[in-house]
């Protein structure tokens, strides 16, 4: 089964904020057949709740006030192709329940109108809040939770994943130069241990932000730690990152899982909290890397 295949019927994307929700949801639409119609974003969680229904489904002239014309929606703009809602778990249980018609009947009125109009777009929907804890606590709609939960996707955050980090480096690496005009290489290897030290509590965006500084200041080919951020080198200037340099990144990653079971007496639930990591990622990083107690 192909990869566009088996996401087919993906509706919902959780994960912390900054894990890279929409960039997941761009993969998705590019992966379908509708990637050649549009990709429209709504963020949910920053519009009120009357701005958002106009923004979504668009309104009729002299629907209010200052309504002169015709307005098309997001579902409008997005038309053939997908539309992506961030923040899902933010909107009113009355935009629930619009969303929810649009997910089971196809069709959506814009505000002042009178006839339905067809939806046919994807919908992908995102949050960093646990829905099934909103729908416990009434805050959303059960029928609506179904209904986006055909496929879903969870994100981890980047802290679990820090072997991703060489590869989103050189990702940000690769946008920057073409964005900035520059020939920028690679990190050093003190920028790239001290990085896999972090814990990125901003995810993948706080990495993006921390390439991004460095560039303004970075002249050279390589990005070393005086051209980071100072307040995050000065969480770090008190480290002893030269036994780290130059070592791969395997063996980085050995080294820091491994300190961590002594501290831990090799009891791995306990090592896995500290790590803020779950017991069987441990577990797989313990056996790809070879450790042994």
């Amino acid at each position: 089964m192909s990869l566009a295949t088996s996401l087919a019927g993906l509706r919902r994307v959780q994960g912390e904020s900054g894990t890279g929700k929409e960039l997941f949801a761009r993969a998705i639409h590019q992966l379908s057949r509708r990637k050649n119609k549009p990709l429209i974003t709504v963020n949910s969680g920053a519009l009120p709740d009357t701005l958002l229904e106009s923004e979504l489904f668009g309104y009729k002239a002299g629907a209010f006030t200052d309504a002169k014309k015709d307005k098309p929606g997001r579902f409008a703009l997005a038309q053939g192709g997908s539309i992506f809602l961030d923040e899902i778990g933010d909107i009113s249980p009355a935009l629930q329940i619009r969303l929810l018609r649009v997910l089971q009947d196809k069709i959506y009125e814009p505000l002042g109108g009178t006839e339905s109009v067809k939806a046919d777009v994807r919908i992908i929907a995102a949050t960093n809040k646990n829905l099934e804890q909103l729908v416990s606590e009434g805050k959303f709609r059960e029928d609506l939770f179904y209904r986006l939960n055909v496929v879903s996707v969870s994100l981890p955050p980047l802290r679990e994943r820090k072997e991703d980090i060489p590869l989103l480096i050189s990702n940000f690496i690769d946008r920057f130069n073409k964005l900035k005009t520059k020939n920028i290489t690679t990190v050093s290897d003190e920028v790239l241990a001290l990085l896999m030290r972090h814990d990125f509590p901003g995810n993948i965006r706080e990495l993006e932000n921390i390439i991004e500084y460095a560039f303004i200041l970075c002249h050279d080919q390589v990005i070393r730690v005086v051209h980071l951020p100072e307040h995050f080198r000065e969480k770090y200037e008190d480290k002893d990152l030269s036994e780290l340099a130059g070592q791969s990144l395997a063996a980085i990653q050995k080294r820091a899982i491994e300190q961590a079971l002594i501290r831990n007496n090799w009891k791995r639930l306990a090592t896995a909290r500290e790590l803020n990591i779950d017991k069987g990622t441990l577990r797989r990083m313990i056996e790809r890397l070879g450790i042994r107690g």
